[in-house]
C-alpha cells in the first residue's frame, strides 16, 4: 500500500486580507517563504508595458528600515538567505530560504520590502535593466529573444504578447510616479498570497506573519481574459549572424483547470520525458538535426502553451521543423502503447513525489496557484495522470497539435532559399 502524499496545508486569512498558507513538510530541515503577487505582463496595457518587472527590480533598493539595496541584502544574508525574486506573465514572486529558527526575522524583512520600499536610485536601475535588454537585440536593435518573438505571434496584440521585460522605450520613460502607481495598484494583502513550506507548525507561522498585517488592504486584480487560438498558422524568420538558427514552436494548449490537462502533460511526456522519448531520440540521437530539443509546458491562468525549442545548423531547420510537425501530428492519430503509457505514469509520480523534498515547488504550487484556483492535492493530480488512457492523449493532440494554432519563431541566417522551405513546410502541414 502506497504510503499519503499529500503535506498538510493550511490557510488563514490576515485582517488585512493576506492569505497566509503553511505546506507542513516536517521531513525536512529548510523552510521556502514565498509571496506571491497578482501582477505580471498580462495585467499591463501597451503604454505600462515591462512596468511589472520594473517595479520588481526597484524592490531591491531599499526600504525604510534597510535604506540601501546593499543594506537590504545584508540584512537577508545575515540570515542565511538570498532574496530571489521574478516577474512572469500571471504572477510576480519573491522568495527566499530559511532554516526553521529565522523564519521570524526572514518576515520581518520581507514585511519591510512589500509594505515600507524606497523606491530608491531608480536611474541606476533603469540602466541595469537596459543592460539586461541589450541580450535580446542585435547591433542593429533588432530583436533576436525567439521565445519572446513566438509568444508575440502566439498572442498577437494581447497583453500576454507583451515582453515581460517591456520595450525599451518604455524602460527609459518610467519614473518614480510610475514606479509607484503600479505598485499601489497591485501590491496590496488581498492581492498577495504569502506561502511557508518546511518543517513549520501554522499558528506560529500566522503569529510571524501579523508584521505584513503592515501592508494596506489594496484589491484583488481583474485578470485579462487570455485571446482564442489565431485562425492560421503565424510564422517569423529574423535574420541573425550565426552557424545555427534558434527555433520556437507554439501551440495553444489545455489550462490546468480543464480536466483534459492530466492528458496534456501526458502528451508532453510522450513527447519529451527522457532520452528515449519521441523528440530526442528520434531527431537527436537517430537523425542529428539538432543536438539540443526539448519541449515544455507554460501553464498561464486560463490557458497555456505547449513550446518546443531547439538550435540547428542553418540548412537543418526546414527539415527539422518538418520532422517536429511529422511527430506531433502523428500522435494525433496513432495510439502510444500500454508499456510507454505505464512509463509515463511511472515518471510522473516519481516527480511528484520527489517535489515533496523540494519546499520551493511545493510553495509555488499551493501558493502560485492559489492565486487563481484552488491547486489540486498531488494524491488527485496522481489519480488523474493513472486514468489517462491513449485514446485520451489521441483527443488532446487533436485539439492542440493544429496548424491554425501553430506560432513559429526562427532567428538565424536563413538563406532565402531555406527561407522558402520553411515556409512550404508551415503552410503544408495539416
Amino acid at each position: 500500500m502506497r504510503a499519503p502524499v499529500d503535506p498538510v496545508v493550511t490557510t488563514t486569512t490576515l485582517g488585512n486580507g493576506l492569505r497566509v498558507t503553511t505546506v507542513a513538510l516536517p521531513h525536512l530541515h529548510t523552510v521556502t517563504v514565498a509571496a506571491f503577487v497578482k501582477v505580471g505582463s498580462r495585467f499591463e496595457v501597451p503604454t505600462d508595458s515591462g512596468l511589472s518587472h520594473f517595479v520588481e527590480h526597484m524592490l531591491f533598493r531599499g526600504t525604510e528600515r534597510y535604506p540601501t539595496s546593499l543594506a537590504l541584502n545584508t540584512a537577508i544574508e545575515a540570515l542565511g538567505s538570498t532574496l530571489h525574486a521574478e516577474t512572469g506573465r500571471d504572477y510576480t514572486l519573491f522568495s527566499m530560504g530559511f532554516t526553521p529558527e529565522q523564519v521570524p526575522a526572514g518576515l520581518a524583512v520581507l514585511a519591510e520590502l512589500l509594505a515600507r520600499p524606497r523606491f530608491g536610485d531608480i536611474e541606476l536601475e533603469r540602466a541595469l535593466i537596459l543592460e539586461e535588454m541589450s541580450e535580446d537585440y542585435d547591433e542593429d536593435d533588432v530583436e533576436i529573444n525567439v521565445d519572446d518573438i513566438a509568444r508575440g505571434l502566439a498572442f498577437g496584440d494581447h497583453p500576454l504578447g507583451q515582453r515581460i521585460i517591456g520595450p525599451r522605450a518604455n524602460v527609459q520613460r518610467f519614473a518614480d510616479a510610475d514606479v509607484r502607481r503600479h505598485f499601489a495598484r497591485y501590491y496590496g494583502a488581498a492581492n498577495t498570497i504569502l506561502c511557508v513550506a518546511g518543517p513549520v507548525e501554522h499558528g506560529a507561522i500566522v503569529d510571524a506573519a501579523r508584521c505584513l498585517e503592515s501592508l494596506p488592504p489594496g484589491a484583488v486584480a481583474e485578470l485579462p481574459v487570455a485571446p482564442t487560438a489565431p485562425a492560421a498558422p503565424r510564422w517569423r524568420h529574423v535574420k541573425d549572424s550565426g552557424a545555427q538558427t534558434s527555433l520556437a514552436i507554439l501551440f495553444r494548449g489545455v489550462p490546468e483547470i480543464d480536466p483534459a490537462y492530466p492528458a496534456f502533460v501526458a502528451l508532453l511526456r510522450a513527447l519529451d520525458d527522457g532520452m528515449s522519448t519521441r523528440l530526442h531520440y528520434q531527431l537527436a540521437d537517430q537523425r542529428g538535426l539538432a543536438y539540443s530539443i526539448g519541449a515544455a509546458i507554460e501553464p498561464l491562468a486560463d490557458t497555456a502553451l505547449f513550446e518546443i525549442t531547439s538550435a540547428t545548423a542553418n540548412a537543418k531547420l526546414p527539415t527539422l521543423v518538418a520532422e517536429i510537425l511529422g511527430l506531433v501530428g502523428g500522435l494525433r492519430e496513432e495510439a502510444i502503447g500500454a508499456d510507454e503509457l505505464a512509463k509515463i505514469r511511472t515518471r510522473y509520480r516519481y516527480e511528484t513525489v520527489a517535489s515533496l523534498d523540494d519546499s520551493a515547488a511545493m510553495a509555488g504550487w499551493f501558493g502560485g496557484t492559489a492565486l487563481y484556483y484552488p491547486p489540486p492535492a498531488l494524491a488527485d493530480r496522481l489519480a488523474a495522470i493513472d486514468a489517462v488512457t491513449a485514446d485520451d492523449l489521441i483527443a488532446t493532440a487533436r485539439q492542440v497539435f493544429q496548424p491554425a494554432g501553430l506560432a513559429l519563431a526562427a532567428v538565424g541566417a536563413l538563406s532565402k532559399a531555406r527561407v522558402g522551405e520553411l515556409r512550404e513546410v508551415i503552410t503544408g502541414w495539416q
